[in-house]
């Protein structure tokens, strides 16, 4: 068996949990820009809500406008993941985080606050705007997590190959 082989069978993944009320935009959007940029083969992103609901189609269309099509994604509740361990566990807005303060299982917890566009008024454009805004700042706080993301891949290499 080639070296590569052996390493991808005993690597566990990253794993990370974005999470937010709604699991309709914030989550889902943070969700899918990570998978975009990080193969599924070394990281598993996913995403709940303490309340779900459906994911908003203002989320998909300004996701969309940037290559990254979430689609095919769902809202799910926080409790699916009741008992995963988790590398990172990542609450989007105060509200979750009131609700959920320590996830058990997560490695590491992370606060963003940010503001829930899907609560935005106003014409399409002024909705469409607040979408983009949330998403370039999910975007910035992402890429500002790889690092921490890909330290934690090489230790898991590293242990891999020991």
């Amino acid at each position: 068996m080639p070296p590569g082989d052996c390493f991808k069978e005993t690597m566990r993944p990253v794993r990370v949990l974005f999470f937010c009320t709604g699991n309709s935009c914030r989550s889902q959007m943070a969700e899918g820009l990570l998978r975009h940029w990080v193969p599924p083969e070394v990281l598993e992103a996913a995403s709940a809500g303490t309340a779900p609901k459906p994911v908003h189609p203002d989320a998909v269309r300004s996701m969309k406008e940037i290559g990254i099509d979430i689609s095919a994604q769902r809202s799910k509740s926080l409790d699916l993941f009741s008992g995963q361990e988790f590398d990172f566990v990542l609450t989007l807005c105060d509200e979750a985080q009131q609700a959920c303060p320590a996830f058990p299982g997560a490695a590491q917890q992370i606060h963003w606050s940010l503001p829930d566009p899907a609560a935005a008024q106003g014409t399409e454009e002024a909705l469409m705007t607040v979408f983009r805004s949330v998403r370039g700042e999910l975007a910035a706080r992402i890429e500002g997590l790889l690092p921490e993301i890909f330290d934690r891949l090489l230790l898991r290499a590293f242990e891999a190959v020991a």
